[in-house]
């Protein structure tokens, strides 16, 4: 199997490190050509400008889920011209009280080429065929609750 790595890196930018008062800001590094600059959550202090691990995480699921739902919509032969998402992480406490990301919403929306449809029913079935193979919702299965919407 693969081995897919990243390089992240953090360097203090305060005389110490105490509570409080310094930046979690860091950068991640993917493939040595794409470089993001990550932080905490706003509300943990974070900027707002920068990504943070639970949105990377929501947009890991919902990148993993759209790429799953199209080889499948490929091989059934359905032409989908254009997908979209909206993908929420929602944090809360997990069963032992911690802070952890309870759930992931995917909102996919799917266009498809002019002149081709299948009935709602049928796009569900394939959308949830896709969690079931999304090797991200895979790992997450124990842990997190995916919706579809």
């Amino acid at each position: 199997m693969s081995d897919l790595a990243i390089d992240l890196h953090w360097q203090r930018n305060t005389p110490a490190l105490k509570p409080g008062a310094y930046s979690n800001a860091h950068t991640v590094q993917y493939d040595d050509q794409h470089e993001v600059t990550a932080d905490a959550a706003p509300d943990w202090g974070g900027a707002t400008g920068h990504t943070n691990p639970e949105q990377a995480l929501a947009a890991a699921l919902s990148s993993c889920h759209m790429m799953t739902f199209l080889a499948l919509c490929a091989k059934a032969g359905w032409p989908v011209a254009s997908y979209h998402d909206h993908a929420v992480a929602h944090l809360g406490k997990n069963a032992r009280g911690q802070m952890a990301v309870t759930r992931i919403d995917l909102h996919p929306v799917v266009r498809f080429d002019t002149g081709f449809a299948v009935p709602d029913e049928k796009l569900a079935e394939m959308q949830h065929r896709a969690h079931r193979y999304c090797f991200i919702a895979n790992t997450l299965a124990e842990s997190v609750e995916v919706t579809i919407n």
